[in-house]
């Protein structure tokens, strides 16, 4: 016996439950569409934040709710590299904006299941999350991408209200728990915007989330050991740990020092400029701790290359191209660095800052007769000539410049 719903062609949309994507159920059965709804958890909201998601899933009246943990995949797919290339937007912010290529990913996975080539997500036609999904979409097969709330911008001016409207015409319950900022939360960290932030200036108290203030840091400084195996992080003083779990501990243990918070201003893919706070202790201490050992193994021809890579993967990623064949490349190269990154660094903070106070690995690059400004295995002879030649182009720009009027 066949139901109305076998007749409808199903759509994946990806859901948060907040506003625009509870909109997007019931613009897309309005569409005519089966719409299942997939959360992705990215380790951003706790059990019962997840419950209460799936719970709106079904009273929107999706025809399945499905939950997915991301948590691994983030670690293996994005912190790992991140990590090896000590990539920073503009020296600054490390995208802490990607879980949105896993959430597409397992989104169309789940297309696959169903047999459906379509999905849905609720991004808007002003930021850049839109090229992240779309471009994910398009990089990994050939999908219909629908995006209600984008269209809705088409013909409606107030897009929020628009939305409430529907929503409670429909006899949806709206939260009233409207925030005065945007804030994004996951494994990696937190971004914090709108209000003051939005508007250039100093950030209020209440855009802490994870970092501290110096009033509350604790008075014991804190030491914690991080040990890499190839350029992994496997041990969190001593113990044995999943990538996430070292992450989440690393979060949980210095924020309350004060260590991670930032505030960035950068060129968005859009064309504006964009203001954040973000907060992100856990992956402030691995890329600290992984150049310390790094810059200590590996050659200054390696070390110098890496933030080469590090600019070009940082602009893939932001911008959307996280399938894309060239970072797959620079990621090859940065594999390739990584045999001899294996040791334990010592990190220590008093508060506010975080330092790499010792290294410990067998493959520290060092020549056993020579310590620096200290003793050398070489001649005061060999010495000048090297730094003879190693200056020859510039002493002669001089002597040639010098000799004209």
């Amino acid at each position: 016996m066949s139901t109305a719903s076998d007749n409808k062609e199903k759509i994946v949309l990806a859901f948060s439950g907040g506003l625009d994507t509870s909109y997007c159920v019931l613009a897309l059965q309005e569409q005519g569409f089966e719409v299942h709804t997939v959360f992705v958890d990215t380790g951003g909201v706790d059990r019962a934040e997840v419950d209460w998601i799936g719970d709106r899933a079904r009273a929107l009246g999706s025809a399945g709710h499905h939950v997915v943990d991301v948590a691994q995949a983030i670690w293996e797919e994005f912190v790992t590299p991140l990590v090896w290339s000590h990539a920073r937007m503009r020296g600054e912010y490390p995208l802490l904006c990607s879980d949105r290529y896993l959430i597409v990913r397992r989104c169309l996975a789940l297309c696959d299941e169903l047999g459906t080539k379509h999905f849905a997500h609720g991004c808007t036609g002003m930021g850049n999350d839109q090229l992240r999904f779309d471009q994910t979409v398009r990089s990994v097969g050939d999908y219909v991408i629908h995006a209600p709330v984008r269209e809705l911008q088409k013909v409606a001016k107030d897009v929020r209200a628009h939305e409430i409207g529907i929503l409670e015409a429909a006899g949806v319950e709206v939260p009233k728990k409207a925030s005065t900022y945007s804030i994004n939360q996951n494994l990696l960290g937190v971004t914090i915007s709108g209000s003051e932030v939005d508007r250039f200036e100093a950030p209020g108290p209440e855009t802490r989330q994870w970092v501290r203030p110096r009033a509350e840091w604790p008075e014991a400084p804190l030491e914690l050991k991080l040990t890499f195996e190839g350029g992994v992080a496997t041990h969190l003083d001593g113990e044995a740990l999943s990538g996430p779990e070292i992450l989440g501990k690393l979060n949980t243990a210095l924020g309350p020092y004060g260590v991670g918070r930032h505030i960035y201003t950068g060129d968005v893919s859009i064309g504006l400029k964009g203001h954040i706070v973000f907060e992100c202790p856990g992956i402030d201490a691995l890329l600290l701790a992984h150049q310390a050992l790094e810059d200590t193994v590996n050659t200054k021809l390696q070390n110098e290359f890496r933030h080469i890579i590090a600019q070009r993967w940082a602009d893939l990623v932001y911008t959307g191209f996280f399938y894309e064949p060239h970072k797959a490349d620079l990621e090859a190269y940065l594999a390739s660095s990584q045999g001899f990154v294996s040791g334990t660094v010592t990190l220590r903070t008093e508060g506010g800052s975080l330092l790499a106070v010792a290294i410990d690995s067998p493959n520290i690059l060092k020549d056993e007769g020579a310590v620096y400004a200290q003793s050398a295995s070489w001649t005061p002879e060999e010495a000048e000539g090297f730094i003879k030649l190693l200056g020859k182009s510039s002493t002669m720009a001089a002597q040639v410049r010098k000799a004209r009027p």
